[in-house]
């Protein structure tokens, strides 16, 4: 079944472009696809000064090294290993990176050393690197995976539910640490269900129904009855 149709987007540093529409409507395959998670029957992905086309589309590893991060929709599913301690859990992705390894070898210290470091930075309680990541609050485990995949200084962001089952304290931080890459300079997409996020977060936004974006409007331009109607495949 095809779930895109023609989609086409343009992310620019600097901003914040949100995606909204009712679930279902192919926003989370549009996550896939630009991750590198689900390559595209057809299509062109230029990321930074790198051209890609189905099927030679790259992989998340190499989406990962060209400055792509990714915090998907679901962390339990993809973004964490339940059963791992939190420094496992904090490198998962990034475990080949000089940092962490070397000749082959993983170095177990540098890797507990750093989870400590952005556990302090990110804020994410408590701060046990080696409680089993299972065991953390829904909020400090998403504050765990924003800590992996911002703490690098991404280029590009693609970021799912951000604040999905997360707590009013960790919701308002999870925005500031949002707000502080756009002012870096990373272009941010953000897939959200919750349209009060989006309007909250986002410098654009584009409306998805049925596999395709029906509209794009300035947040300035974004009233509850104009992005009604392009959930709904109908124009402004």
């Amino acid at each position: 079944m095809q779930r895109l149709k023609e989609v086409g987007l343009v992310l620019r540093a600097g901003e914040i472009v949100g995606v909204a529409g009712v679930s279902g409507n192919g926003q989370s395959e549009l996550m896939d696809v630009l991750s590198g998670l689900l390559t595209p029957n057809q299509g062109q992905l230029q990321l930074l000064n790198n051209l890609f086309e189905s099927p030679n589309w790259p992989d998340p590893s190499q989406a990962r090294n060209l400055g792509l991060a990714h915090v998907p929709e679901d962390r339990h599913a993809r973004a964490l290993v339940m059963a791992f301690a939190a420094w496992e859990s904090a490198v998962l992705g990034y475990d080949d990176l000089p940092d962490y390894a070397s000749h082959g070898w993983m170095n177990h210290t540098h890797m507990r050393q750093a989870t400590a470091n952005m556990m302090e930075q990110f804020d994410v309680r408590p701060r046990d690197t080696e409680l089993v990541s299972s065991k953390f609050s829904g909020g400090n485990q998403q504050k765990l995976v924003l800590a992996r995949e911002l703490g690098r200084a991404p280029k590009v962001l693609l970021v799912g539910q951000p604040t999905r089952g997360v707590d009013i304290g960790a919701i308002e931080f999870i925005y500031a640490q949002l707000r502080k890459l756009r002012q870096a300079g990373c272009a941010i997409l953000l897939v959200s269900s919750e349209l009060d996020e989006i309007l909250a977060l986002a410098d654009r936004v584009l409306v998805m129904n049925q596999g395709r974006v029906t509209g794009e409007l300035p947040i300035a331009e974004c009233t509850e009855s104009a992005l009604g109607l392009l959930m709904t495949g109908g124009p402004t």
